[in-house]
């Protein structure tokens, strides 16, 4: 289950999110929409990094078999820059983002992983036919 917020007045195709959500995982997750200043401010409270970015993961701890498994952070304003520049639509752009911030949570960390969340990003990103992946464009 998804709990959307968002907190702009970009209209975005929930239902795809939704799905995309359900397919991987069983638990809620929190998605928000922020915009660039929003995200930036979170990015330096929680990561010490002074600028936005696209995506933010959250996990919340997964002792418990129904626990929420986490929030996930969306730049609308990354989202929109990125569709524009790789030619595809924002609400691919903010699938692409959150399969992303969904492995993450899931526990997976393409700078430690050795390629395995690539490819499982890859894997999902077939599954819903969406353009090429975060991890390869920022690779390439």
């Amino acid at each position: 289950m998804m709990n959307l917020i968002n907190t702009t007045s970009i209209s975005i195709d929930e239902a795809l999110l939704q799905k995309i959500v359900e397919a991987m995982s069983d638990r809620e997750v929190e998605v928000l929409l922020y915009d660039d200043a929003a995200i930036r401010q979170l990015n330096r409270e929680h990561r010490g990094i002074d600028r936005p970015t696209d995506v933010l993961s959250f996990p919340l701890d997964q002792s418990l078999d129904q626990t929420p498994l986490g929030s996930i952070v969306l730049s609308v304003d990354r989202a929109r820059e990125v569709a524009e520049r790789e030619g595809h639509g924002m609400n691919e752009e903010l699938a692409l983002l959150l399969i992303h911030g969904m492995l993450h949570l899931l526990g997976y960390d393409h700078e430690t992983d050795d390629g395995t969340m690539r490819a499982r990003e890859a894997e999902w990103i077939r599954r819903f036919d969406l353009p090429e992946s975060l991890i390869v464009r920022t690779e390439g």
